[in-house]
C-alpha cells in the first residue's frame, strides 16, 4: 500500500491545470498545461489510493489495468517498476491518459463517498515520465515463428494487436488506408486533446521491433480480401466504425451540412500544417453540432479555434445529473454525468431535450436555419417533438456528431463472406474470429462504436486468439476472455 492514510490526509482531487482559454484558443496544442507539473501533487494524489482488497478499479478498465501496483510505485517514486506494470495491461497509455473517460475513476472505492483518485492523471505521469527518462524501449522478439500477420487498421485496435503479435515473433504487417498511421486517433481527435507526437514516437518504438506499415493502401480494392488472406497466414480486421449515423429530414440535402468526421480530418491536417482544398471551416460562421458526446465536443472545440461567430450544441436527450444517482447508477457502475469538457469551458452554447425537424435553406441551397423542437417521449419510447415547442435557430454551418452505425462491409462481405450482425458490424464469435476461416475481427468494427481503451483491450485479447490460431496455444495475455465478450458485448 502506498500511503495508509493518504485517503485521510489528503481528501481532494488535484490535477495540473488547463492553459487559460484565451491563450488556448490561439493555437492547436495541448490544452493541458503539461510544464505545470507538480511532483508533490502526484505524490499526494497516488498516496489516496487504498489498495483495497477487491480494487473495483480493475473492473471498471476493460484492460484490467492493476492501478493500485502502480499506484504505488509512483507514490514511492520507482518508475521503472511503474511504467513495467502500467505496460504489463496496457500497450498505449500515452492514449488511455489522455482520451479515456476514466471509467476506472467511477469504479473507485474511494469514491463512494469522497472524490476518486486522480487514476488516470497518474497514469499519463507515469508514461510521460517513462517517455523523458528513457524507460520505453523496444522489445525485440526473442525467436521468430514464420508466420505472417495481416492487420488492417492503425488505430488502437490494430496498434494494439500488431504490437503485441510481433512480440509473439510473428511477422506482421499494418496496412492503412490514410496516408499517415494512428486512424481516428491520428485525424479524429483534436490536437488540444492529444498531440499527435505521441502516437509518432509509439510507432518508432513498433517499427524498431519490427512491425512493418504500410499507408495509402486500401486494402479490397488492392489488394483484395481475397489476396490479402491468401499472402498471410492470418487478417485481423481493426478498420473501426466508420459510417456516420445520418439525419435524414427535410433539408438535409442543402449546402453546408456536413458529417463530424470529415470536418475535424480536415482541421487536423490544416494543424499538420497540410494545405487543405475546399476545407470545411467554422470561421465567421453559425455554428450548430448535433450530437452531445465526445466527437461533438471537439468540433465545438475546433470551430472556436476556427473563429466561429457562435456554437450551439444540440442534444436530443435530457440534460444528465450532476452527480451520481444511487438509485438508477449505483456505484460502481459508470454513471452518465453532466460532463463539462475542456471544449465546453471555451464557449458556445449547450440546448438539451432539442429535436431537430428540418433544415431550412436560403435561395442559393446553404442552410440558413434549423426547425428545432422540443423533444418528446412517445408512448412506443420514440422521440417526437412536443406540440408548441417549434422553434428556429439560424445556422451557417451544421456538423452532424451523431455517432456510428459500423463498418464499411460492402467488399468484406463481397470477397471473403464475412457475415454482418443486425446492428452492422462484422460478425465474430467469442474468440474474435469471423466466419471467413482465419480472418479475424477487433475493435469497432466487430464491436460497435466503443472506447479507446476498449480497443485496444480487444486488440490485446485478439492478438492472443490469433496466436493460438497460429500456434495452437499462447502466452500473450487476454484482457478480454470469451466469456467476458459474450457477456459484456453490445
Amino acid at each position: 500500500m502506498a500511503d495508509p492514510f493518504g485517503f485521510l490526509s489528503d481528501r481532494e482531487r488535484e490535477v495540473p491545470p488547463s492553459r487559460p482559454v484565451s491563450v488556448r484558443l490561439q493555437d492547436w496544442r495541448s490544452v493541458k498545461d503539461e510544464q505545470a507539473k507538480d511532483p508533490e501533487a502526484l505524490h499526494r494524489q497516488a498516496g489516496r489510493c487504498m489498495d483495497c482488497g477487491i480494487p473495483f478499479c480493475h473492473k471498471g478498465c476493460p484492460l484490467g489495468n492493476l492501478i493500485p501496483e502502480w499506484n504505488d510505485f509512483a507514490w514511492r517514486g520507482r518508475w521503472q517498476e511503474a511504467i513495467d506494470r502500467l505496460h504489463a495491461t496496457n500497450n498505449f497509455p500515452e492514449f488511455t491518459g489522455r482520451v479515456c473517460p476514466a471509467p476506472c475513476e467511477t469504479s473507485c472505492v474511494l469514491g463512494i463517498n469522497q472524490p476518486p483518485v486522480t487514476i488516470k492523471h497518474i497514469e499519463v505521469s507515469i508514461i510521460d515520465k517513462a517517455f523523458e527518462d528513457g524507460l520505453v524501449v523496444p522489445i525485440i522478439p526473442k525467436r521468430t515463428t514464420r508466420r505472417t500477420v495481416a492487420v488492417v487498421g492503425s488505430g488502437p485496435a490494430g496498434l494494439a494487436a500488431a504490437q503485441q503479435l510481433t512480440r509473439a515473433g510473428h511477422t506482421v504487417t499494418v496496412y492503412e488506408r490514410d496516408d499517415r498511421l494512428g486512424g481516428l486517433l491520428r485525424y479524429g481527435i483534436p490536437d488540444f486533446k492529444m498531440e499527435k507526437r505521441h502516437i509518432d514516437r509509439r510507432v518508432e518504438q513498433m517499427i524498431a521491433e519490427g512491425t512493418r506499415f504500410l499507408t495509402g493502401v486500401m486494402v479490397g480494392e488492392e489488394p483484395s480480401w481475397d489476396a490479402l488472406r491468401s499472402q498471410h497466414d492470418a487478417v485481423l480486421i481493426a478498420t473501426g466504425a466508420s459510417i456516420p449515423r445520418d439525419l435524414p429530414v427535410t433539408g438535409r440535402d442543402s449546402s453546408g451540412i456536413h458529417f463530424a468526421m470529415p470536418y475535424l480530418t480536415q482541421a487536423n491536417r490544416a494543424s499538420a500544417g497540410e494545405k487543405v482544398e475546399d476545407q470545411i471551416t467554422a470561421t465567421g460562421k453559425r455554428v450548430v453540432i448535433i450530437g452531445g458526446g465526445d466527437t461533438g465536443s471537439d468540433c465545438l472545440g475546433t470551430a472556436l479555434r476556427q473563429g466561429a461567430t457562435s456554437v450551439t450544441t444540440l442534444a436530443i436527450g435530457m440534460r444528465p445529473l450532476e452527480e451520481r444517482d444511487p438509485r438508477s447508477q449505483p456505484w460502481p457502475t459508470h454513471p452518465l454525468l453532466f460532463e463539462v469538457s475542456t471544449s465546453h469551458e471555451e464557449g458556445g452554447e449547450r440546448e438539451f431535450w432539442a429535436n431537430t425537424l428540418e433544415f431550412l435553406a436560403d435561395e442559393n441551397g446553404h442552410v440558413e436555419a434549423l426547425r428545432v423542437a422540443r423533444t418528446e417521449i412517445m408512448p412506443d419510447g420514440s422521440r417526437g417533438a412536443a406540440p408548441g415547442t417549434v422553434r428556429e435557430i439560424p445556422a451557417d454551418l451544421v456538423l452532424i456528431s451523431m455517432g456510428f452505425t459500423g463498418p464499411d462491409t460492402a467488399s468484406l462481405t463481397g470477397q471473403i463472406g464475412t457475415e454482418v450482425t443486425s446492428r452492422g458490424s462484422i460478425a465474430r464469435d467469442n474468440g474474435f474470429a469471423t466466419t471467413a476461416e482465419g480472418v479475424f475481427v477487433a475493435g469497432d468494427a466487430g464491436r460497435g462504436q466503443s472506447l479507446v481503451v476498449w480497443a485496444i483491450a480487444e486488440g490485446r485479447a485478439a492478438a492472443a486468439a490469433i496466436d493460438t490460431f497460429l500456434m495452437g496455444s499462447t502466452e500473450l495475455p487476454a484482457p478480454i476472455t470469451p466469456r467476458t465478450l459474450a457477456l459484456r458485448a453490445p
